[in-house]
């Protein structure tokens, strides 16, 4: 529930006191609870990064490099367009808020949350990529490749909060899998 406040309106834009209204309890039990809004977020942060890692490891667990890829990229997208309306990727809303605000609102806490889900997502996207290229499906460099589609995501997810155009963003990610592997991949 706190999640979907942070997710939607950004730390900054989330009061504790929606929080406890949408949870109903008292502003002064979060704080005995978490001690500020800023470690309420980053431990909503980080149950949300387990969950999403999980679902990851599932896209891209089964079937060839592009079926892989193709399922990360949908997942990615479905995640940013989930919620009335859309909410977007929060790990980039992080990002930009900490940029927007040196010192406002999140600290090095956060910062290092979405630094560690970033490169546990990179992690899983090269493996993949090395795994298809033992299975002859790919023959780039597995490292800069799982960069390259990680830097795509993050692009995809500022296109996808100022413009909302799906159709778009799902050829961005057809044509990120068409650079990445050529025609090999399946």
């Amino acid at each position: 529930m706190a999640f979907d406040q942070f997710w939607r309106k950004g730390v900054r834009g989330t009061s504790l006191s929606d929080i406890a209204r949408d949870a109903g309890v008292q502003r002064g039990s979060l704080y005995n609870a978490f001690g500020s809004k800023e470690a309420l977020f980053v431990q909503a942060y980080e149950r949300y990064a387990g969950d999403y890692l999980v679902a990851l490891q599932k896209a891209l667990g089964a079937g060839s490099l592009r079926k892989r890829l193709t399922a990360f990229f949908d997942l990615t997208i479905s995640n940013f367009r989930a919620g009335t309306p859309p909410r977007g990727c929060p790990t980039t809303r992080g990002l930009m808020e900490l940029g927007a605000a040196e010192g406002e609102g999140l600290d090095e806490e956060a910062r290092q949350a979405f630094a560690n889900l970033i490169s546990r997502i990179t992690v899983l996207v090269q493996e993949t990529l090395s795994a298809g290229a033992a299975r002859g499906e790919f023959n780039g460099n597995s490292a800069s490749a799982a960069l390259h589609i990680i830097t795509v995501t993050r692009g995809l997810a500022v296109l996808e909060r100022a413009f909302g155009d799906e159709p778009q963003l799902r050829k961005i990610a057809s044509h990120t899998i068409d650079l990445v592997l050529g025609r090999k991949g399946g």
